[in-house]
């Protein structure tokens, strides 16, 4: 059967593959060309250089995002259903998301996400500014979250290898040792769904008081 033939979409998938096995260092025209068993000048017929490889990644993992965004829903729906669809496609290509949110992008497929939430908040009631804060906050948070998943950050839970929390000297960390089997367990979709919650919740109260005070 005869190998399928060489495009943008299969160099941008080659390179998605590569980035979630190895990470975006590992990355180069050269790397990617020996990957797919071409020479490394036909990559530049469908790519110009790896800048633009590296945005097509980006593009490619957020036009994946699945939006079941319902414009008749309360904004905080609409938040919710935003974020866990960003936090759904950012668990399925870890390391990508992190490419993607590491390059400002230009194209439909990198600014239809940041449209959806920016309309979300301005018609919420938010001015321009908080709704441009209120942005960069829920993606700290579900980027912050994805971090802690795949260990890359402290999580406080368990860690393949590490002593357990119980070990601790109970004298001089008594509130550690005390809490030792909830820092030993950790339900990383419960813990997203409350984090969510309590930021959903504060944005509310200060679109409240805005309101109040205008």
């Amino acid at each position: 059967m005869p190998s399928e033939p060489l495009s943008r979409a299969r160099i941008v998938a080659a390179a998605i593959d590569l980035i979630e096995r190895e990470g975006a260092d590992a990355v180069s025209m050269r790397r990617i060309a020996s990957d797919l068993s071409v020479g490394v000048m036909s990559l530049y017929n469908h790519v110009p250089n790896k800048a633009s490889l590296l945005d097509g990644v980006a593009e490619s993992v957020l036009s994946q995002i699945e939006f079941t965004d319902d414009p008749e829903a309360h904004w905080t729906d609409r938040v919710r259903m935003q974020a866990r669809a960003f936090r759904q496609i950012a668990h399925h290509y870890p390391r990508s998301t992190m490419l993607v949110v590491s390059r400002q992008l230009h194209s439909n497929a990198g600014l239809f996400p940041v449209e959806r939430a920016l309309t979300t908040l301005r018609q919420a009631g938010f001015d321009g500014a908080d709704a441009v804060r209120m942005l960069r906050l829920f993606i700290a948070y579900v980027i912050g979250s994805l971090l802690r998943e795949v260990g890359v950050t402290p999580t406080f839970a368990p860690v393949p290898g590490a002593p357990p929390v119980s070990d601790v000297d109970p004298e001089l960390f008594p509130q550690v040792s005390a809490l030792a089997s909830l820092l030993g367990s950790c339900d990383h979709e419960e813990e997203f769904d409350f984090g969510l919650e309590l930021l959903i919740q504060a944005i509310a109260v200060h679109l409240d008081r805005k309101g109040t005070r205008g």
